[in-house]
């Protein structure tokens, strides 16, 4: 009897275990999806967010070519820094040829 039950626990512990941690990942992954990083408009743009606290949001906004960073909980936005935006070039093509 007392057999039985350490085999139970031994099969139930690794697979409430896995579960867990499997879930953790989906919330992660569904939580990225749907904040929709990179998401343009005309002049506004969502470049990144961050999850500080249940409820407490920081996010990077790009409006008329500055980053403006956002403090975002359940009662409002604030505006905590305001800076250039970087401009995203793309890297430049390697050659071989010297000139």
């Amino acid at each position: 009897m007392m057999v039985e039950y350490f085999l139970r626990l031994a099969l139930l512990l690794p697979l409430l275990a896995l579960l867990i941690w499997g879930s953790l990942r989906l919330t992660r992954f569904l939580q990225t999806r749907m904040v929709g990083t990179g998401v343009s408009g005309k002049r506004l743009e969502l470049v990144e967010t961050s999850l500080v606290a249940p409820g407490l949001k920081l996010a990077v906004v790009r409006f008329h070519d500055r980053e403006i960073l956002l403090g975002c909980s359940r009662s409002g936005l604030v505006r905590l820094g305001e800076a250039q935006a970087e401009v995203d070039t793309p890297p430049l093509p390697h050659s071989s040829e010297q000139i």
